[in-house]
């Protein structure tokens, strides 16, 4: 026989009591202080118990000044000079609701704000809003400038991560295959740095290459390099033969068809139905599966070829 029920913590609807919160900020009934803020000098209503219960500072604040029985004493204001009335007003908020909205304009101050009431939450949100507000400016500058930021040694000492973020993007302004050797050289830089092998550097990396962009021609390179560093493993590629031993330069387009399905088949029966083959199969039969939407899009720098009107086409079907 179960005994009686554990006590437990249950919870309501977090959203809906902090939508209920936020209509008391600066909400002049029922509020037991005011503070002039700002050179505005602008009038903020506030909840004693609220604020002193949520922030040791304001606790201190108003134990210098005790409510009294007087009901005039709510007139008596706290003046704050030396902050915006716009961001006292977001540390306000988040005290009442635990959550906060935060532009690039103000972020910064509310950092500082967060600092110095000691709202060690509130800094934290700060700090990670700056980041994700830096990290999307990097990544704008980054698109803007692809050619010229390949180059650098910067680019060479990007970590995994934060490469997997760039190749992500399709607003980079660079060929596919001119990505891919800079890659390659960014994986070469690292296999020595960090002793390890290619292979091993660019495992994660690789899957954000969009070979679909790459016609067979410029697959046929891609493996040709391949065989010196292996820099997509051969659990990726498989192992088949050249495209000029499969596709003479004779053959009529319904045998290269044919042939380029028996490639892909091949690779398949070694492998698995993995990207490369995939590829492979989309020139035969232009009907990629399986595959993410976002591979088959072109960047804002690929050139143009010809087999991209399919690839248009399938990633239209795939949005609607």
């Amino acid at each position: 026989m179960s005994g009686p029920p554990q006590p437990a913590c249950l919870w309501g609807n977090l959203t809906s009591f902090a939508a209920d919160m936020r209509k008391m900020i600066n909400e002049r009934e029922f509020s037991d202080v005011q503070f002039i803020v700002g050179k505005e000098r602008k009038v903020v209503h506030a909840h004693r118990c609220i604020l002193a219960y949520r922030c040791e500072a304001f606790s201190t604040m108003f134990a210098q000044q005790p409510l009294s029985c007087d009901a005039k004493e709510v007139d008596i204001p706290f003046v704050l000079s030396d902050v915006q009335p716009d961001v006292f007003l977001a540390v306000i908020e988040f005290l009442y609701t635990n959550c906060v909205m935060l532009s690039n304009k103000m972020a910064l101050d509310v950092l500082t704000s967060a600092v110095e009431y000691g709202l060690d939450d509130l800094q934290k949100a700060a700090v990670t809003y700056r980041q994700t507000d830096m990290k999307d400016k990097c990544l704008a500058f980054i698109q803007s400038h692809t050619k010229s930021i390949v180059k650098t040694q910067g680019f060479h000492e990007l970590s995994d991560p934060a490469l997997l973020v760039i190749l992500q993007s399709d607003l980079l302004t660079i060929d596919e295959p001119d990505l891919i050797n800079f890659v390659r050289e960014w994986a070469h830089v690292n296999s020595v740095v960090l002793d390890k092998t290619v292979p091993e550097i660019a495992k994660e990396v690789v899957h954000e290459l969009r070979l679909f962009l790459l016609t067979p021609d410029e697959l046929t390179i891609l493996e040709a390099e391949n065989k010196k560093d292996n820099l997509i493993p051969h659990c990726i590629l498989g192992k088949a033969a050249s495209l000029q031993d499969i596709l003479p330069v004779a053959a009529s387009k319904q045998e290269q068809t044919l042939r380029l399905c028996w490639r892909s088949e091949k690779l398949n029966r070694k492998v698995g139905m993995d990207r490369i083959a995939e590829v492979w199969k989309f020139h035969a039969l232009r009907k990629p599966s399986g595959i993410a939407v976002h591979l088959l899009r072109r960047r804002k720098g690929t050139r143009p070829r010809d087999h991209h009107k399919y690839l248009s086409q399938i990633s239209i079907k795939a949005t609607k």
